[in-house]
């Protein structure tokens, strides 16, 4: 007898079975035979590839986000402003000065740091950059009077980290459970739809399913091939 074949999703990464269940509901949604005499757990699929879908978006806004760029922002400007400071002593006519302030656009250039690069890059680099600065660099600092730059930059700059560390935790936690919940009820809801799909095909002549049927084969036949395997 010709039928959609059997599949276990339980193994596949996140993508790959948002992939497969929205593949399988797009196409029995169009199919004309499957979407009339199935439509019960077409509509069931569909729904709960929303879901799905929904608790994928682990990288959506949180409430967390704008707090984030707030204080990001934040500390590229105070560090920009702690960069224009240090090199406007460059060349001040007091050579004490002056070379305190050129071992520290020293340091600045040592570390290179980009404002524009990933964000946790650019806060473990920061957290060197202030220590040196709170430590082997502080006579430098004192003499140029840049201990509320160093202070102000440190504080927004563990802002971030904290917020960061948050929002990682609360994606973490809607992994676990929102999503693991969505993936079981979009298994069922595909196993119940190639049931239904199987069992129209051995009553009612397969003619009317073939194409489907042939489809949903194919995409299985990829995904043991391709996923599954790998």
């Amino acid at each position: 007898m010709r039928e959609i074949q059997s599949i276990f999703l339980g193994n596949m990464n996140n993508a790959a079975h948002f992939l497969f269940v929205s593949n399988m509901a797009g196409r029995a949604e169009k199919d004309a035979a499957v979407s009339e005499k199935c439509a019960a757990q077409v509509k069931a699929l569909r729904e709960a590839v929303t879901a799905e879908d929904e608790n994928l978006k682990i990288s959506a806004k949180s409430l967390t986000t704008d707090k984030i760029a707030e204080a990001d922002r934040l500390r590229d400007q105070l560090y920009a402003g702690y960069k224009k400071a240090v090199a406007g002593y460059v060349n001040f006519p007091v050579d004490s000065l002056a070379e305190a302030a050129k071992v520290l656009q020293q340091h600045i250039k040592d570390y290179k740091i980009n404002v524009q690069a990933q964000m946790d890059k650019e806060t473990g680099l920061l957290v060197n950059f202030i220590q040196d600065l709170e430590g082997k660099y502080k006579a430098q600092v004192d003499a140029l009077s840049l201990g509320a730059f160093v202070e102000k930059l440190k504080a927004a700059n563990e802002e971030v980290r904290s917020l960061t560390g948050q929002r990682t935790d609360e994606r973490s936690a809607k992994t676990a459970g929102a999503l693991k919940a969505a993936r079981t009820a979009s298994d069922e809801a595909y196993k119940m739809l190639a049931m239904h799909v199987n069992a129209h095909a051995l009553i009612e002549g397969v003619e009317a399913y073939v194409a489907f049927i042939d489809y949903a084969n194919t995409e299985i036949a990829h995904f043991k091939q391709e996923v599954l395997k790998k």
